[in-house]
């Protein structure tokens, strides 16, 4: 795995030990989202949930991103996303929490943090995939024009909808789908009145 653009472009990332069960996004995949995204994230807050290597966030770090926010509740990632992080020169703006997504949610918001672009990378077939977007809203974790982006199996089930985040794209490259959400933050407003 490398960093394929940006200024730590074509550095590469530390292997995944052999035994540790992390799934990491291809280069190829990545360069897909970023392609899809816009390939430079000027000032952008980024949170990486799942975060395994932490080569989505780095990746948005390398690009431009203000500060990357990776968490993982492995031990073993976590160590990894330090690993990465210093390699690059990128420890100042990367913060490497090691806890649950949904305990990660409540801490950030604790916290009062709001985040431009969000990568969600859970383990396939995880019930997480579409709970967790809809946290990060009622959370209050994103901002007005954010994005999130759901990575998951191709097979399983694609939602047009999930609260008020609304897909505005989606792909498939092989056996991995990509699903990216604009938060319609007016509908999050709305929908708070009504409860």
């Amino acid at each position: 795995m490398r960093i394929v653009a940006g200024t730590a472009r074509g550095r590469t990332l530390a292997a995944i030990p052999k035994g540790v069960d992390i799934r990491p996004t291809s280069d190829r995949v990545r360069e897909a989202i970023f392609n899809i995204l816009g390939q430079w994230m000027d000032g952008a807050r980024v949170l990486d949930l799942y975060a395994g290597s932490g080569a989505l966030g780095l990746e948005a770090v390398s690009r431009g991103a203000h500060k990357a926010t990776l968490v993982d509740v492995s031990r073993e990632a976590v160590g990894l996303c330090r690993k990465n992080a210093s390699a690059l020169g990128f420890a100042a703006k990367v913060e490497i929490l090691e806890m649950l997504a949904r305990a990660a949610v409540g801490h950030l918001r604790s916290r009062k943090e709001i985040f431009d672009l969000v990568f969600l990378d859970p383990p396939y077939r995880e019930k997480a995939a579409w709970e967790t977007p809809a946290e990060l809203a009622d959370a209050g974790l994103l901002a007005p024009d954010a994005r999130v982006v759901l990575e998951q199996a191709a097979t399983d089930a694609a939602f047009d909808r999930v609260g008020s985040l609304i897909a505005t794209d989606r792909r498939r490259f092989g056996r991995t789908a990509v699903t990216i959400f604009s938060f319609e933050h007016r509908a999050a407003i709305d929908e708070q009145r009504t409860r």
